[in-house]
């Protein structure tokens, strides 16, 4: 049986001077590591869990078989890699600090906000601004529902949506990213101003969307949902959703490269609330410093999703700001380098509060004084 190895931030620092620099800088966000799991599975099992520390990690890694070796040394260089900024038009999204992307639904039937911008578009240009004026980096357009049970969209239909938003949001000087799955919509929308492709399917949905893709020479964002065709949340069976999500991020980003994507384009999502129990969802959510060691930039969308309701008295989606704002800042704790977002005030006030408790910790010097 195959072996293979993970290594799983598990013990983190405010800044790498109370650690007197046997820190380790995630992702080249503004999170450390100083400790972590060095985790061999074998045939779905885990066969060894060691613990190291940072100091501790070039000698433990040499000390490895051969066949976990090589391995061993990419994800530690991927855990310390430093992210280029993503260029979108005019706009530079900087990737050493976390960003927000604003969600701008253009359907009739999302769980959350459907049908209250699809035939406003002065209320979805409005809308648009006011995420853009609270510090929305970027701004998401979809016109597909991706919930559980939601009818496929034809996509002339799709493109009927969410061309004219995307003009109007290049009018504005917006980054902006298209949620789609179909590269009929990708080529039309890219055309029209957009920047980013994020797709639900991470290019499976139609073969014809990784060589657009490639051709388009734009950050791609890979999101992991165990079904394919029209239900992505089917055939949700894990051995370990941790690390079963983590194999299949690696193994499509390298079908998607081989296939002509740039690395430095591609972008990682775990794919919340897709095909996942709440349970799983926790654990996902929990494991998020692990997906440094895949080396890609990483997105997490968990706004208003049903976990939320779950843990909260089933709470409408409406209703889940709160549960909302604290998953974004989970994954910001754990160096996510953009978080999807309803919310766009709210969360990135909550950001730049932790963003000024993260830039006091790294200023406090008194940290090195015994």
């Amino acid at each position: 049986m195959t072996r293979k190895l993970y290594i799983r931030p598990i013990a983190f620092a405010e800044s790498p001077q109370s650690e007197e620099g046997e820190a380790v800088r995630l992702g080249g966000a503004m999170v450390w590591a100083n400790r972590f799991a060095l985790i061999v599975r074998e045939g779905g099992r885990i066969v060894s869990r060691h613990r190291i520390a940072a100091a501790d990690m070039p000698a433990a890694l040499a000390a490895l078989p051969a066949d976990l070796g090589a391995e061993a040394e990419a994800q530690w260089a991927n855990l310390r890699k430093v992210h280029a900024p993503l260029q979108c038009g005019a706009r530079t999204i900087r990737l050493d600090q976390p960003q927000v992307m604003g969600i701008l639904n253009m359907t009739p039937d999302s769980f959350s906000d459907g049908g209250e911008f699809l035939d406003n578009p002065q209320v979805a240009g409005g809308h648009a601004a006011v995420m853009l004026e609270a510090g929305a980096a970027i701004v998401d357009v979809g016109g597909e529902s991706t919930r559980p049970g939601a009818a496929a969209v034809w996509e002339g239909d799709e493109l009927r949506r969410v061309e004219p938003m995307v003009e109007r949001l290049a009018a504005m000087g917006a980054a902006i990213s298209v949620d789609t799955r179909r590269p009929a919509v990708m080529e039309a929308t890219l055309a029209a101003g957009a920047h980013i492709i994020n797709d639900v399917s991470a290019l499976r949905y139609d073969p014809r969307s990784i060589e657009l893709a490639a051709a388009s020479n734009v950050p791609v964002v890979l999101m992991h949902a165990p079904g394919m065709a029209d239900d992505l949340h089917s055939n949700g069976d894990y051995t370990d959703v941790v690390l079963d999500v983590f194999d299949w991020l690696a193994a499509r980003r390298a079908e998607v490269t081989a296939a002509g994507v740039t690395p430095e384009n591609v972008i990682l999502d775990p794919g919340i609330g897709f095909g996942k129990s709440v349970a799983e969802n926790l654990a996902l959510m929990n494991a998020l410093p692990l997906f440094h060691a895949l080396g890609q930039p990483l997105l997490v969308g968990a706004s208003r999703k049903r976990m939320i309701g779950a843990l909260s008295g089933e709470a409408s989606p409406h209703q889940r700001l709160g549960g909302s704002i604290m998953l974004a800042i989970k994954a910001v704790e754990a160096g996510a380098h953009i978080v999807r977002v309803h919310d766009v005030p709210e969360t990135i006030q909550a950001v730049r509060v932790w963003r000024g408790l993260r830039d006091a910790a790294l200023t406090d010097f008194s940290q090195m004084r015994g």
